[in-house]
């Protein structure tokens, strides 16, 4: 009888595709997690599908979690319904020990249907990184015994937590987080196969890190990215979102540089810690039989097109780092077949032999691991609430805009979307075609039940 692998999923927080050190555009450091892409597949063109709420992190990760489509999970991720399957349930059922460390955001019966323990739990989207209000685990699942404050990062207001019974002060949650995967790799006896899931907090704001990650990087060398604007001259439907109240508008050059070192140091302090938990896993001696994926729940603009959060369609909002590696993954290549997060539930399914529920809509990307060429999906479906929707096919990109805009991208000429060329005369029947791939995909996702779809399509008619 061939033997489980395990799995540890890494799922870091507002990190754009770009930001992997010498793989990606930026000029930030991650030595682990380029030694884990060398070691394994990357997926160049991973994607989310958007979100239907400002909160996009909270339908991205339900779609994660369930393999479900944005316009098929319940509301906008807050919780996730008794009859879509979760990965950890699925796993669970099938024998896996599956422990949860660190950001849930999609409610606490959610959680307790995923693992069979966990720690330093933190359910909600955002706190201060210095003083996270976490749960130790509760088998009962009712996760009710404190009532500490934190911050409800969309409505920019303090709330009364329900659930969160302990703060650590002065332990920053990268430090918390790979501290308790770090001392359950340590501790683990029991030979049954674990899913070690570990979802951290960074780099989201409020960016705040030890400061000798500051140091490392000189204020006076970050550069502004092609696309950098003073302002985003599209109406998104998000301009004045919490996100986009981060930094001045209009943009100032020296502002967005600001945020940039401090994205740059915190994603920086964030590999360190995901290094701490991969060197605990080869200590262990489980290195060679351990399917180990990262990945980061949404893009961020930081001053691209003027914008400042991820509440839109371009590039550095939907397309996210995605890595592979362990038994079956082939060492030091790409991929660029384009996927979507949800692929992840069935693709780790297949490789620990476990069925895959019905429930689950993504498809498996094992045969794109075996197959450079291989593709499992032929173009991509993208939203933002009610006022965004796209769609991206090879090299091209569409979106529309509520608002009445339309923009269509050359992507391997122009991979900062900085020139639309929608109206030019000679691109009017790829602009019709696209067109069509948009509502073909819109009508097969159930964009239109969706109160968010049902809103933006009374007001767009194409």
């Amino acid at each position: 009888m061939t033997l489980k692998p395990n799995i540890l999923f890494i799922l870091t927080d507002d990190q754009r595709f770009d930001m992997l050190g010498r793989l990606g555009q930026a000029p930030v450091q991650t030595p682990n997690l380029d030694r884990l892409a060398a070691s394994g597949t990357r997926f160049t063109h991973a994607f989310i599908p958007g979100g239907t709420c400002g909160a996009v992190c909270m339908p991205s990760r339900a779609m994660i979690h369930s393999g479900r489509s944005l316009f098929r999970i319940q509301g906008c991720g807050e919780a996730v319904p008794a009859e879509h399957a979760l990965l950890g349930e699925t796993l669970r059922t099938a024998g896996y020990d599956t422990y949860g460390i660190g950001k849930w955001h999609n409610g606490p019966t959610a959680y307790a249907r995923s693992f069979t323990d966990g720690a330093e739990i933190f359910f909600g989207g955002m706190a201060d990184h210095w003083n996270v209000p976490a749960c130790r685990f509760d088998p009962t699942g009712r996760y009710d015994t404190a009532q500490p404050l934190i911050r409800d990062p969309y409505l920019t207001r303090t709330v009364t937590c329900q659930v969160c019974d302990h703060v650590t002060p002065g332990a920053h949650s990268t430090d918390l987080f790979a501290g308790a995967a770090v001392d359950f790799l340590k501790q683990r006896t029991a030979q049954d196969p674990f899913f070690l899931y570990v979802a951290f907090m960074a780099p989201h704001d409020p960016r705040s890190m030890p400061e000798r990650f500051m140091q490392q990087y000189d204020p006076q060398t970050i550069g502004l990215p092609p696309n950098f604007r003073a302002e985003h001259a599209i109406d998104t439907g998000a301009l004045r979102i919490r996100d986009e109240q981060l930094a001045a508008s209009p943009r100032q050059p020296d502002e967005i540089r600001r945020h940039l070192h401090e994205y740059y140091a915190m994603i920086t302090h964030l590999d360190e810690g995901i290094g701490h938990i991969l060197d605990a896993l080869r200590d262990s001696g489980r290195w060679d039989h351990t399917v180990i994926v990262v990945a980061s729940d949404n893009g961020l603009a930081v001053g691209q097109h003027g914008l400042m959060g991820k509440q839109s369609v371009y590039e550095h909002s939907v397309r996210v780092p995605l890595i592979l590696a362990g038994p079956g993954v082939p060492a030091g290549q790409d991929r660029e077949a384009p996927v979507y997060l949800s692929d992840l539930f069935p693709t780790l399914a297949e490789m620990a032999g476990v069925p895959v529920p019905a429930s689950v809509e993504g498809h498996s990307l094992v045969p794109c691991l075996s197959d450079p060429l291989h593709r499992v999906h032929e173009a991509l479906y993208l939203a933002y609430a009610d006022s965004i929707r796209g769609v991206r096919k090879d090299d091209w990109k569409l979106i529309e805009y509520a608002a009445g805009d339309t923009q269509l991208f050359d992507l391997a000429n122009d991979p900062y979307e900085q020139h639309s060329v929608a109206d030019r005369p000679d691109q009017q029947t790829r602009v019709a075609d696209l067109r069509r791939d948009l509502i073909r995909l819109r009508d097969a996702g159930d964009d239109r039940s969706h109160p968010a779809g049902a809103a933006f399509w009374s007001r767009r008619s194409i």
